[in-house]
């Protein structure tokens, strides 16, 4: 079978699974496979593929059309500059979150100098694309999974940025180290009782560790904002990533803990995604 025919039966098959995205998917999932891009794919597409091919490219399918996500299937996904490794150990990066590595740069200069903790680091993209922009930035990222620990230890020496990070295995009630400049966190924001509505991609694969936000999807944030009150210094930023529902509530327990809320930015849906804060 050549390509062109092994890339119409995969279309087909997700076609029939309603992926929403089916050429797409297969192209990407056919380009991973043979390790060739997707210029390679569309002027050869009468290269016959050996069977040990097919049938990997054929589980690959498979796996998309039970709805696995293509970047756990490809065990890569792009984040502001760069490639990151994903697997299913961590939450998948999204535009969305991009916004909190913009609005750092846009407060921090190139010549800054900054202390800055990630706390829920996961894949490590939020604060490695941060590193990697601000020279003289060092930066310290916490998650209470070991497995996503690991996971951005290695996209750390994939990015040649090992120098200038560390990271803890640690819950945010447990950590003490350090006084910082600028704290970021994605935290777990979703209502308990709306896990079951998200898409089956998300909640069939993505960790729930990094999805559930407790009964009333505070729970971790009030964690992230206490302790960050004690590690953060003076006039130190905090910038939280937040569901679209909860700025209000957000920027009360803020305000009650000593920060003053310089502004909320909302993403590409124009819905309220982070909130940028001062410590008073």
């Amino acid at each position: 079978m050549d390509i062109r025919q092994t890339l119409n039966k995969g279309i087909s098959i997700l076609k029939r699974n309603k992926v929403l995205t089916p050429q797409l998917d297969s192209e990407i999932l056919l380009s991973k496979l043979i390790n060739k891009d997707k210029k390679y794919i569309i002027l050869n597409p009468k290269k016959v593929l050996n069977f040990k091919k097919l049938k990997k490219f054929d589980d690959l399918i498979k796996r998309r059309a039970k709805g696995e996500p293509v970047a756990y299937l490809t065990n890569k996904k792009e984040f502001w500059n760069d490639e990151f490794f994903v697997n299913n150990d961590v939450l998948i990066p999204r535009p969305d979150t991009e916004i909190i590595v913009e609005q750092v740069l846009k407060i921090f200069s190139k010549k800054s100098k900054a202390q800055i903790l990630d706390i829920g680091t996961g894949s490590g993209c939020i604060l490695l694309s941060i590193i990697k922009e601000r020279p003289n930035f060092y930066g310290t990222g916490i998650d209470i999974s070991k497995k996503s620990i690991n996971v951005s230890k290695f996209n750390t020496k994939q990015l040649n940025l090992s120098n200038r990070v560390k990271f803890f295995h640690s819950s945010i009630d447990n950590f003490i180290i350090g006084k910082y400049d600028l704290i970021v966190s994605n935290p777990p924001y979703i209502e308990l009782s709306n896990l079951k509505y998200l898409d089956k991609d998300i909640v069939n694969f993505e960790p729930k560790l990094a999805l559930n936000g407790g009964c009333d999807g505070f729970s971790n944030i009030r964690k992230v904002i206490n302790k960050a009150s004690i590690l953060i210094k003076r006039k130190g930023k905090l910038i939280l990533e937040i569901g679209f529902n909860q700025r209000e509530k957000v920027k009360s327990l803020l305000e009650n803990k000593g920060y003053y809320i310089d502004k909320v930015i909302k993403d590409y849906a124009d819905n309220d995604r982070c909130i940028i804060c001062t410590k008073i």
